[in-house]
């Protein structure tokens, strides 16, 4: 008995050395880094919430109260109808020939798409224009034998009616996206056109959608692009692709509104819009130096004093990813590829003549650093690290400014502009801040041109799929034991960091944070063992 009691009595002492030993560590070490930490996440906050709040505000008061809309703003006039037949649509609004309608390329560059291509190149051969005014142009870098004879014939097939297509294949998939559209350009019959129309191949354009997108181009000279906004096909497939719709939604409603209406530029999305050709020349053609080769043409057509045009009101039909597996790769592209090209693309931006002090400020600060450089780093430091290890260090204290008004105003702003979905705010929340920890991964990447700072994986696309095999619940368990590639270990670490600060708050802190850090780490669990999205077929045997 005495010897137990001697243990017991040796172990409280050990473990008092143990707290001391931590406490002095903390006091000197920890506590100092932590603190400086905190104020330089405190300084991005405000910088991020006064940005998210000049666009919202932007964007509201232009569209919504003074109804600065597209048709007000710049001229427009229909396209005038001559006698003829057209292609898609009804029978009034068919066009035939004539001078006066303008030659217009639509390319739609594909690689694997086995389950959409006919989606795509049925809608684009569907456009309501001429027939002799019009070239499809499809650009496929397909790598299976089989995907590229299905295309080839879908191809030939819409060519027996009359359709002026054109079928194009490279050797080699150099340069991907980018590379395939500068060598859709190089071809005698692309140069001969005005204006080139843009769809990633789970794009389905309406048929009167160059009737409402080519008059801007044609009555307003300085106008380079106009980029029309998604609709989505499966937002409604699981609770995974209801968030990006909320996601993309503010960043159409908001990011391009505002940018639009205030500065004639905003980032080109790849899709879904229209370019003068001129302007693509002008600006030095498509680069395949970033994987965000429609941003990178976008800033230089900027820095050549071309005008971009948002119209939010045309509207084309896409495909959201609905594994989660597919949307990391997709979140890396664009985080890493924006990151990267504002390495490179910073200097030329400074040293650029002709453009505004004004607009060099709005690329620089706003369009890339705050966007693309803090926010995705902001979002997961602060509240995945900074927050959760401040429980365990009581000498620093985090304002309620900083904790709570600056993230409650940016999810006001995101709840405005998404009435619809205001009750999925408090899961958007969780989900983006688990995704933030890749988003801030790609976008050091960028930065530092690390390991896969050119890695460009295609997003899975299931087409027809989305109505006869994607009909889950909103949150369906895809029994992650059946497959390792369904478990993603550095969700899983982050989660049991989390809970561990979580339990240190609620045991032996001052239980401040421990019930949203419980949250948090429940939403990386959920991450980690791939309870999300829909199922996919899994590769292993």
């Amino acid at each position: 008995m005495e010897g137990l009691w001697g243990w017991a009595l040796a172990a409280a002492a050990s473990g008092d050395w143990i707290a001391s030993a931590w406490a002095a560590v903390r006091a000197r070490a920890v506590a100092p880094a932590l603190e400086a930490g905190v104020w330089v996440c405190l300084a991005m906050s405000v910088m991020l919430v006064v940005e998210v709040c000049y666009m919202s505000i932007v964007s509201f008061v232009a569209v919504k109260l003074l109804r600065r809309v597209p048709e007000r703003r710049y001229k427009w006039e229909p396209m005038p109808v001559s006698s003829g037949s057209g292609k898609g649509g009804d029978e009034e609004a068919a066009v035939g020939g004539g001078e006066a309608y303008p030659m217009v390329l639509v390319q739609i560059p594909m690689y694997n798409e086995r389950e959409v291509y006919k989606l795509s190149i049925g809608a684009a051969c569907a456009l309501t224009w001429p027939v002799d005014r019009i070239i499809i142009q499809v650009l496929d870098d397909s790598t299976d034998p089989f995907v590229k004879e299905l295309v080839e014939l879908e191809c030939k097939d819409w060519a027996s009616k009359n359709i002026n297509i054109k079928y194009e294949i490279r050797e080699s998939r150099k340069g991907y996206k980018a590379g395939a559209l500068r060598k859709g350009m190089e071809h005698s019959y692309a140069q001969e056109c005005d204006f080139v129309a843009i769809f990633d191949a789970d794009f389905q354009p309406e048929p009167d959608f160059l009737l409402r997108t080519v008059p801007f181009l044609v009555h307003n000279p300085k106008i380079a692009l106009v980029q029309t906004r998604w609709e989505f096909v499966n937002y409604d497939v699981c609770l995974m692709t209801r968030i990006q719709k909320m996601s993309l939604d503010y960043h159409f409603k908001v990011e391009q509104e505002s940018g639009s209406s205030m500065h004639a530029f905003f980032g080109f999305n790849g899709t879904a819009g229209v370019w003068r050709v001129s302007a693509i020349s002008e600006a030095g053609g498509w680069k395949d130096r970033t994987t965000v080769e429609d941003m990178d043409l976008a800033v230089r057509a900027s820095l050549k004093g071309w005008q971009f045009l948002y119209v939010g009101d045309i509207r084309v039909k896409s495909e959201l990813p609905s594994t989660l597996k597919a949307y990391r790769h997709q979140q890396h592209r664009w985080t890493c590829g924006a990151a990267n090209l504002f390495r490179k693309m910073g200097p030329a931006i400074v040293r650029s003549k002709g453009v505004s002090v004004w607009k060099k400020f709005h690329l620089l600060y706003s369009f890339f650093f705050v966007r693309r450089v803090i926010a995705p780093i902001l979002t997961f430091l602060f509240y995945c690290i900074v927050i959760p290890l401040s429980v365990m260090v009581p000498e620093v204290s985090i304002p309620i400014w900083g904790m709570f008004y600056i993230p409650t105003a940016i999810t006001i702003m995101n709840a405005i502009r998404n009435p619809c979905s205001i009750h999925l705010i408090p899961i958007w929340i969780l989900f983006e801040n688990v995704m933030s920890m890749h988003r801030m991964r790609a976008a050091l990447t960028g930065l530092l041109e690390t390991t896969y700072v050119d890695e460009w994986v295609v997003t899975e696309k299931v087409g027809d799929q989305v109505k006869d095999k994607l009909e889950v619940p909103l949150l369906t368990p895809v029994k992650p034991t059946e497959c390792v590639e369904r478990i993603y270990v550095p969700e899983l670490v982050v989660a049991f960091y989390l809970l561990l600060c979580a339990s240190y708050d609620f045991v032996l802190g001052a239980g401040r944070y421990y019930l949203y850090i419980f949250l948090q780490a429940f939403a990386f669990l959920v991450l980690g063992f791939g309870f999300v999205g829909t199922t996919a077929p899994c590769s292993c045997p």
